[in-house]
C-alpha cells in the first residue's frame, strides 16, 4: 500500500464510479469559465515497461524535509509541488479547487503541469540533481534509482543532493512528473 503518483488514463479520467469523473467534469466547466476548451485525454495506450508512456511513482520516503527545503525558498514554491491533488498538462492563469472530493481532501486542487515545471526546475537546480536519474520513468524507476543507484551516482557527481536523498527524490520525483505530464498529454493524480 502506500501512496503513489500515477498518470491516468482516458478511462480512469471519463469514469464516474472507480475513476475521476466528477473531477473531469469540474474542471471541464472551470476551464469553460475561463473560456478554455474542455481537457481531452489521450486515448488509452498499453503498459510497455521502458516505454514511458505511463508514470508511477511510490513516494516510500519521507517528504518533510523537502516540504521544509521549498518553504524556505520562500516564493510559493511549496504551494507548486505540494498544493495540488491533479495534475494538468495545460497552462492556467491560476490554479482550480474544485468543490469535488478527491482521494486525500474535500476539494481537488488542479495545477498546471507548466508551473510545477518551472518550480520543479528551480529546486533541481538548486540542489543540482546529477544526470542518470531516469527521465522517462513507468514504473517506480526512480525510486529504483535512488535505492541502487545514487550511491555511485554521488562518488562521481557529488553535490548538494547528496546531502539528504529523501529531499533529492522528492525533487526528481516532481521534475519528472510535470516531465511527463506536458510530453504525454495526461493528467497525474495520487492514488
Amino acid at each position: 500500500m502506500g501512496v503513489y503518483l500515477v498518470s491516468v488514463e482516458a478511462d480512469d479520467w471519463l469514469d464516474d464510479e472507480e475513476g475521476f469523473g466528477p473531477v473531469a467534469r469540474a474542471v471541464d466547466t472551470a476551464l469553460a469559465e475561463r473560456g478554455l476548451p474542455p481537457f481531452v485525454c489521450p486515448p488509452v495506450t498499453e503498459f510497455r515497461a521502458g516505454s514511458g508512456r505511463h508514470f508511477e511513482e511510490k513516494l516510500y520516503r519521507p517528504i518533510s524535509g523537502f516540504e521544509r527545503f521549498c518553504s524556505e525558498l520562500a516564493d510559493g514554491t511549496v504551494d507548486a509541488l505540494l498544493g495540488w491533488d491533479v495534475l494538468l498538462p495545460v497552462e492556467l492563469e491560476a490554479p482550480l479547487v474544485l468543490p469535488v472530493e478527491c482521494s486525500y481532501n474535500d476539494v481537488t486542487a488542479v495545477w498546471d503541469a507548466p508551473r510545477v515545471l518551472a518550480a520543479a526546475r528551480r529546486v533541481a537546480e538548486l540542489l543540482a540533481l546529477p544526470p542518470g536519474i531516469p527521465e522517462h520513468c513507468d514504473n517506480l524507476e526512480i525510486g529504483i534509482w535512488f535505492d541502487r543507484r545514487a550511491e555511485a551516482a554521488a562518488a562521481s557527481s557529488p553535490g548538494r543532493w547528496t546531502e539528504d536523498l529523501d529531499v533529492a527524490f522528492h525533487a526528481a520525483l516532481f521534475l519528472r512528473a510535470a516531465e511527463y505530464s506536458l510530453r504525454s498529454g495526461r493528467p497525474l493524480a495520487y492514488s
